[in-house]
């Protein structure tokens, strides 16, 4: 399905009804609203995973605009702020109102940018394995850690040039390295991914908006519940990153869950232990 928010396509997809019948009424879900990482990737990548939580919520999928489905883009628009804004026209678009945001990665990038923008839209935040500022050095560093030399020289040339070449090449030997485990489901969630690697090029390289973004300092406008998620092993949002998020929100309002042995999106690595966090917050509110 497609919506038009500022004369240009966002992609979306939904599971599951947002009333159900309950008795003699019909009773009304929160709408989860997930948010894909990247930049360049689209929503494919998770699910089915957060598909379950349609019994307790409508969950509703899109592609930021320029990634994946969400084509034709204008490049000019692919900004953060621009982003962000999307999620609230999104919402108003299609009649969500308190909408549970969901960021992964990239995603998580993007609710910051939303919630700060907005506050007060959001019901609540679930940011899983992102940063409010990246630190490329540290990342690269722990790729060739884990990965050796081949793996840092193959990560300092993507994040310097990010051309097709060394985007395959970061994709087949540092991208395995995010996780501490080796699912056959996250196999084919890179396979079956719509990639639009210039919205990568545009973002991510150097000069670009991503190597200057800093949410540290606007965080405190955040005004709902939080949950911050990371993976102890994380080699791209390493741990320190969401201990920066969490330190920045409002005192009371946010939860942090760090995950032993686990990667970039510790849903991932122990589905089970990071999926019922998610339930229960979910249920708390």
């Amino acid at each position: 399905m497609i919506v038009h928010i500022d004369g240009q396509p966002i992609f979306f997809d939904v599971v599951g009804s947002k009333l159900i019948p309950d008795g003699a009424v019909m009773r009304e879900k929160l709408t989860l609203v997930v948010l894909h990482g990247g930049p360049g990737f689209d929503h494919s990548g998770l699910r089915p995973g957060f598909d379950q939580f349609s019994d307790i919520a409508q969950v509703v999928y899109l592609d930021h605009r320029g990634n994946g489905r969400s084509v034709p883009s204008v490049s000019s628009t692919w900004t953060l702020a621009r982003w962000g804004d999307d999620i609230f026209q999104f919402c108003n678009a299609l009649g969500i109102e308190k909408p549970v945001v969901l960021g992964q990665s990239f995603g998580g990038m993007v609710a910051q940018a939303y919630a700060i923008q907005h506050p007060g839209h959001a019901k609540a935040l679930i940011l899983s394995s992102t940063a409010a500022r990246m630190d490329i050095d540290a990342s690269v560093e722990l790729i060739g850690r884990k990965g050796g030399n081949e793996a840092q020289r193959i990560a300092e040339r993507f994040w310097r040039l990010g051309d097709e070449e060394a985007f395959a090449a970061y994709m087949r030997v540092c991208m395995p390295l995010y996780n501490t485990t080796v699912a056959v489901e996250g196999v084919n969630s890179r396979a079956r991914a719509v990639m639009r690697t210039e919205v990568f090029q545009h973002f991510s390289l150097p000069d670009c908006e991503m190597r200057h973004m800093d949410f540290r300092d606007t965080l405190q406008r955040v005004s709902c519940p939080v949950l911050v998620l990371a993976g102890a092993e994380d080699p791209i949002t390493p741990p320190h990153l969401a201990d920066e998020i969490f330190d920045r929100l409002q005192a009371g309002l946010a939860q942090k869950r760090c995950y032993e042995d686990c990667g970039h999106g510790a849903f991932r690595d122990k589905p089970e232990l990071v999926y019922d966090d998610i339930r229960r917050f979910l249920v708390s509110l």
